[in-house]
């Protein structure tokens, strides 16, 4: 929600195939959610090519080759990454 907000307000399209997989807190940092591996496994089944995740998730980046993963601790980083 966070992220569509963002990109409305912008008026940059979030890319197509970008999924996200992390809570936000008050201050922007991304904290972690639960069965990150699961999550990242039915993203790359269903066909996304990136997905952001907290940097502080613990998962198997060995399992994952068809999805990039981006792991980043606030959301500024996000922003940059996909807005430049």
């Amino acid at each position: 929600i966070v992220m569509a907000i963002l990109s409305s307000a912008a008026d940059i399209a979030i890319p197509q195939h970008t999924v996200f997989a992390s809570e936000i807190g008050l201050t922007g940092e991304l904290r972690p959610v639960t069965r990150v591996n699961q999550r990242i496994s039915e993203a790359e089944k269903l066909g996304y090519q990136q997905i952001f995740i907290s940097k502080y998730a613990k998962y198997d980046k060995a399992a994952f080759s068809k999805i990039k993963i981006h792991a980043a601790s606030q959301i500024t980083e996000v922003v940059k990454t996909l807005f430049g």
